[in-house]
């Protein structure tokens, strides 16, 4: 069978981030082996070299020279043979897999891949399933027989999903075998989409049957540094999902970068978390960090605040990824459950509240590591930890990256002042075949967030709010999630958000959309109160004129609030 965009592997001169690392470094441009993947598709599909940002891969030497990267032999087999084999390295409800046992499980997966559904280098293969120990080993499964990862989320529908498949040109699909029905769907209306193979069924020709025909060793493909390993979708806080390349090389950068300085994982540490494994933060906190270290993995399939809560009690686990709004209701929980194992608590997705932090703090003990990352640069590039943090501060750069706060004409400003944020380090935005969006994102070699932040004389970075969610009203800048934060010090108001609403008189208005808590009574006289808490606490010019009780707020899949959403509908006729 014949993969679409197949063509024989190209020699390439230099690769395009050496090339863009050479201009930012003054250092000789390395040259670079051929690409190890046959279909390829996902190294055509890059942006043009000139609209890359630069990749300074300063901070990450060791990676630098090398040319010749997997990602999944580096986290595996690497990380078992240094001694961690028997050490557990996957974690879930009747489950306990050694690094050894991951490793080989992974190895039957690729085999499947390889020998059974015919997949060459550089084919995409859609993974559909929930966080669990088939959908982690597939994940790691597929880059070792040089597949391109295309995760997805498994809330998504048929429409969803065809509409990923005939982006990344998905030749391939392993899909937990529950979640089968809307795959089917989008199939039938995905010519690139060959094969689908289910997981977590006894079903004859079941990825679980397969893969225990097939033999417990194999030889990895051998990936360029920069052969594109995973495509992620953004989980859509704008309105439209975008794919976005990262390469093998990418995948270390952020565990020895963030992972390295900031969040220093140790062997004996269980991660686990809310995001799904498709969301990068989840990528991150489940296979990047723990792996690169040898520690383990709790994966749950489903992590509601209470379950989560549960899961940290019942396989003591040390370190917990999930978003704010998880942490905020998990503080009034927190009392019920033995969390006493818990040492780290990483925030990301959306700005951390002060409120979220201090509740947090009151319930547990524990500072939150916040941090601000990206679907478009993997992962968090500023945080910081320990006593370095700073309660309301996203952080410090991470090390390996740096970053300025820049007006509307890319000029740096003042300490102090409010602007955009730019960024550059060894990893960055990369559309899959969008080059107006990539000239978006990339202005002059820097990535540009799409965030409002200003630095303090410490080179702390304060979140002012994402670039469309600051509110002009009456010639005032008005950042929203500063109202927000405000608001949810209530005791009466449990989530909020805060958009632009059009008004005659003043251009736009502050509208907070609010969640109350159970017993308050959604009357003028709970308006009036908020709004006088506002005004006693923030600049009265910025309280909210308007306030709509609400029974549940937009999000994503992975929670992020989308407060787009909010705005249409301020907007529309």
């Amino acid at each position: 069978m014949t993969a679409r965009g197949l063509r024989p592997a190209p020699s390439i001169p230099a690769s395009p981030d050496l090339i863009h690392t050479q201009r930012s470094m003054s250092e000789p441009v390395t040259p670079v082996v051929p690409t190890g993947h046959v279909d390829t598709f996902a190294r055509d599909s890059l942006p043009p070299c000139a609209l890359w940002p630069v990749l300074d891969l300063s901070g990450v030497p060791h990676l630098a020279a090398r040319p010749r990267i997997n990602a999944a032999a580096e986290l595996l087999d690497a990380t078992a043979a240094a001694g961690h084999a028997d050490r557990p390295a996957l974690l879930a409800p009747g489950v306990r897999w050694t690094y050894a046992e991951l490793t080989e499980r992974a190895n039957r997966i690729a085999r499947v891949l390889r020998d059974e559904m015919g997949l060459v280098p550089g084919n995409r293969v859609l993974l559909r399933g929930y966080n669990g120990p088939w959908m982690f080993a597939a994940w790691f499964g597929v880059l070792k027989a040089g597949g391109i990862v295309v995760a997805t989320m498994p809330l998504l529908r048929a429409r969803e999903l065809s509409a990923i498949i005939d982006k990344a040109r998905v030749r391939f699909a392993l899909c937990d075998a529950r979640l089968g029905e809307a795959l089917d769907e989008a199939a039938a209306a995905s010519p690139s989409l060959e094969r689908t193979v289910a997981f977590g069924s006894e079903a004859e020709g079941s990825l679980d049957r397969l893969a225990t025909r097939q033999p417990a060793s194999f030889a990895n493909a051998d990936t360029a540094a920069d052969d594109v390993a995973i495509i992620a979708f953004t989980s859509g806080t704008t309105g439209t999902p975008k794919g976005t390349m990262h390469f093998h090389r990418d995948l270390l950068a952020s565990a020895d970068t963030f992972g390295a300085h900031v969040l220093r994982p140790e062997p004996d540490d269980v991660f686990c978390g809310s995001p799904p494994l498709a969301f990068t933060f989840g990528l991150g906190g489940y296979a990047l960090f723990p792996m690169r270290v040898g520690a383990a993995t709790l994966m749950l399939e489903q992590a509601s605040p209470p379950q989560l809560l549960q899961g940290i009690q019942d396989h003591r686990a040390t370190v917990v990824f999930t978003a704010p709004t998880a942490y905020r209701a998990m503080a009034g929980l927190a009392k019920d459950f033995d969390l006493s194992s818990l040492r780290k608590c990483v925030s990301a997705g959306e700005t951390l509240p002060a409120a979220t932090f201090e509740a947090w703090r009151a319930a547990t003990g524990l500072k939150i590591i916040d941090g601000i990352g990206s679907t478009e640069m993997l992962h968090i590039f500023i945080s910081s930890q320990g006593d370095e943090i700073r309660a309301g501060s996203t952080g410090r750069v991470v090390p390996g990256y740096r970053a300025r706060v820049v007006d509307d004409g890319g000029r740096e400003v003042p300490v102090g002042e409010v602007g955009r944020l730019m960024v550059q380090g060894p990893t960055g935005c990369r559309y899959l075949a969008d080059e107006d969006r990539q000239r978006g994102y990339v202005q002059d070699g820097w990535n540009v967030t799409g965030d409002t932040y200003r630095m303090d004389a410490d080179g702390y970075f304060w979140y002012q709010a994402r670039n469309d969610d600051m509110i002009i009203s009456s010639g005032y800048n008005i950042a929203g999630p500063e109202v927000e934060n405000c608001l949810l010090e209530h005791p009466a108001v449990l989530e909020c958000a805060v958009v632009a609403a059009p008004d005659e008189e003043r251009g736009n208005v502050v509208k907070a959309f609010i969640v109350l808590r159970e017993g308050t009574p959604a009357s003028d006289e709970t308006v009036k109160a908020l709004q006088d808490f506002a005004k006693s606490r923030i600049a009265p010019y910025k309280y909210p004129r308007r306030i709509e009780f609400v029974d549940a707020l937009p999000r994503t899949q992975t929670g992020k609030l989308q407060r787009f959403r909010l705005r249409e509908q301020e907007v529309l006729p």
